[in-house]
């Protein structure tokens, strides 16, 4: 099937970001991801393809330059014109504030179209990257669109920021969107809820404790002091709704600590709390990375799949809430691609013709990948015209 807003230009120059901005601090509990026994989450370093580029036979992983095991069907790429929004602008100065999917909406129908139209000027420093203060120009290479950078911000060219550019370049989508992810909600991949550090017992004489108290925690040892742990209880289990497999359990936030004395048991001071902390409830390193700078774009291969959880446990999605999927990296997915979203259709009887009938599918919004695992996958909606909820399916873009 050819996806029409899945449709590449075979052969056009394109340079994908892939830059991790890193949230919080890396943690030496690494090895206790709660996604352990998945390959680790794609890291972001920058990769520049060659062009011109053919359609890729296998899926390049832009954020690690690696390559994924699968091997499913390849979505079909045909020549066909980009499609420009209604109304775009010739040239747009990128303000302070302003997404990679801001910007692309701007300028096209559908910003998943992104990679398409960018074109990279070499002369300007980090030409990949967009800051605040660059103008971009809309213009027309070999009667094809393309957006470039026309003119450098003077942030981009002083010399003190060079040291850390990318704390200020536009990132692909909104820090505070994906901040509750960080530390309210997560899933716990099926064999790992048992490894992870775990309460042991209160200090003094408290049966549960909640912000204000301390507790004693086993399998933190070596951390240094300082450290920021998430509490959470492991709650129900979640299943793959296409085949009941078991892939990990909800992670019910807690609360928040820090770690102030190290060994075996550690003590750590509560310094936030949704609910009672009690002896069992694990805990998570706050440390979380995500690459906020990439460009949405439309899956290499087809994909279709499930909304399984929705971090945060309200039972209707609204935009920018994250969502996790049944398909990962090994189903085709990386770090940027856009998927559309539909409420699926209910079962009904027919009460003229008899028999059950299945109703369509309903496109419902758009969802961007930014954080990927083996067989799972968080999204951040970025746009619902309806209610989503749990279980509805996602595909690539039609």
């Amino acid at each position: 099937m050819v996806h029409r807003k899945a449709r590449f230009i075979k052969g056009i120059r394109v340079a994908a970001i892939s830059m991790a901005v890193t949230l919080a601090g890396c943690s030496s509990l690494s090895s206790l991801n709660p996604f352990g026994g998945d390959s680790e989450p794609q890291a972001a370093t920058p990769v520049e393809r060659p062009a011109p580029a053919p359609v890729r036979s296998t899926p390049v992983d832009e954020s690690n330059n690696s390559v994924p095991t699968y091997s499913g069907p390849v979505v079909e790429r045909v020549n066909e014109p980009v499609p420009l929004a209604e109304g775009h602008p010739d040239e747009y100065v990128v303000q302070l504030g302003d997404t990679l999917w801001d910007i692309a909406g701007r300028f096209l129908k559908d910003p998943w179209f992104w990679p398409e139209i960018w074109y990279v000027n070499p002369e300007i420093e980090n030409p990949h990257l967009i800051y605040p203060g660059d103008v971009l120009g809309l213009v027309y290479i070999d009667g094809q669109p393309r957006v470039t950078n026309i003119r450098a911000s003077t942030f981009r060219l002083s010399p003190q920021v060079r040291v850390s550019p990318l704390t200020q370049a536009v990132a692909s989508i909104p820090y505070d969107a994906v901040s509750a992810f960080l530390s309210t909600g997560v899933i716990l991949e099926k064999g790992q809820a048992d490894t992870l550090p775990y309460m042991l017992e209160t200090r003094g004489d408290h049966l549960i404790a909640s912000a204000g108290n301390e507790i004693y925690v086993r399998g933190v040892a070596g951390e240094p002091t300082g450290t920021r742990f998430s509490l959470v209880k492991v709650g129900d289990p979640l299943y793959d709704p296409d085949d009941n497999r078991l892939v990990g359990y909800q992670g019910i936030f807690v609360g928040a600590g820090t770690l102030r004395r190290g060994g075996d048991p550690s003590t750590v001071a509560l310094t936030d709390s949704k609910q009672e902390a009690v002896i069992g409830d694990r805990l998570i390193p706050e440390a979380v990375d995500i690459p906020l700078n990439f460009f949405p774009r439309a899956p290499s291969y087809e994909v279709e799949g499930r909304i399984i959880s929705v971090v945060g446990g309200v039972s209707q999605i609204g935009q920018y809430q994250v969502v996790v999927l049944n398909r990962g990296s090994a189903n085709g997915l990386v770090v940027g691609d856009v998927l559309s979203v539909y409420q699926t259709g209910a079962e009904i009887d027919d009460r003229v013709g008899g028999g059950k009938v299945r109703l369509p599918d309903e496109e419902a919004g758009t969802a961007m990948v930014f954080k990927v695992y083996d067989r799972i996958s968080y999204a951040l909606v970025m746009e619902a015209v309806t209610n989503i909820n749990v279980l509805d399916t996602v595909r690539n873009p039609t």
